[in-house]
């Protein structure tokens, strides 16, 4: 055999495999994202059951976003307030504790640390029982400022992990060059370090917006009322509701994911270049 003909039965067979390798990904893929096609299918179909939806939605109808807005758009309401309320405690919280740990010679950082990750294998149902208890003392049950405690509970050691791994690469000449034209640690922190941090920031951010808004045990702990219910546990109680109009209950679990999709289509390049986080430039 020739190098030339070698050379082509070499590249046939990596087009054989290129193909079978493009064919593989694309029934995974298929197959991931069938649950989610589903979900809007049953979504759009008129009120009923979802044992006789068929594949395709050919008689479209949008009653049951209509009933899902009428019925659960206060949840969701309360949810995205909490999610927001839970990012915006979690990193005033996190990024200072994370630029100290990160920048300063701190004694027993390496336990506080250790701590941190501790503390993030406790099961959310002995936090959640213990919140109660505290909670009901203090008259945060069924309140929105009560969920954005506890759900702050799992971003800020996130948070502080997640963009304390980027400030401790920041360099030690930049900070001291601040501190040479005359700017304090705080000034520094706000004007040099944070700007920095900024895609390790919105990694944080988005997790823990995640985190708030995916939350039911908290949400299921934590209130017992429909004055503040978060949409998760609305969902779990309309499921009860109204098992025979799916339509309206896939509708309500699509508005659902709509802004943790939107976010996570938003900020994933800063979602990348945080996770990553190291270089300066």
């Amino acid at each position: 055999m020739t190098p030339t003909t070698l050379g082509a039965a070499r590249r046939r067979r990596h087009t054989r495999g290129g193909w079978g390798s493009t064919a593989a990904g694309i029934v995974i893929l298929a197959v991931l994202l069938f649950p989610i096609y589903w979900m809007v299918n049953v979504s759009l179909q008129p009120s009923g059951s979802a044992v006789g939806t068929p594949w395709l939605p050919f008689d479209l109808s949008f009653d049951g976003y209509a009933t899902a807005l009428g019925q659960q758009g206060r949840n969701l309401v309360t949810s995205l307030v909490v999610a927001l309320g839970s990012v915006v405690f979690s990193l005033l919280i996190a990024m200072p504790a994370a630029f100290a740990l990160a920048q300063f010679k701190i004694r027993f950082a390496g336990a506080f640390l250790f701590g941190i990750l501790i503390s993030q294998m406790i099961p959310g149902i002995v936090i959640a029982n213990a919140l109660y208890t505290a909670y009901n003392d203090l008259g945060l049950l069924n309140s929105i400022p009560g969920l954005i405690l506890a759900d702050s509970t799992a971003g800020i050691p996130f948070a502080i992990l997640i963009v304390r791994a980027f400030m401790i690469n920041i360099p030690r000449a930049v900070l001291e060059a601040s501190r040479v034209d005359g700017a304090g640690h705080v000034r520094t922190f706000v004007s040099i370090v944070l700007p920095m941090s900024r895609n390790a920031l919105i990694t944080a951010a988005l997790f823990t917006f995640l985190f708030s808004w995916a939350d039911f045990l908290f949400a299921l702990t934590l209130t017992t009322t429909e004055d503040v219910r978060p949409v998760t546990l609305g969902l779990y109680t309309y499921i009860g509701t109204y098992v025979n109009d799916w339509s309206s209950v896939m509708a309500t679990a699509v508005l659902a994911s709509i802004p943790a999709i939107v976010l996570l289509v938003v900020a994933q390049r800063y979602v990348a270049a945080g996770t990553t986080a190291g270089a300066v430039k």
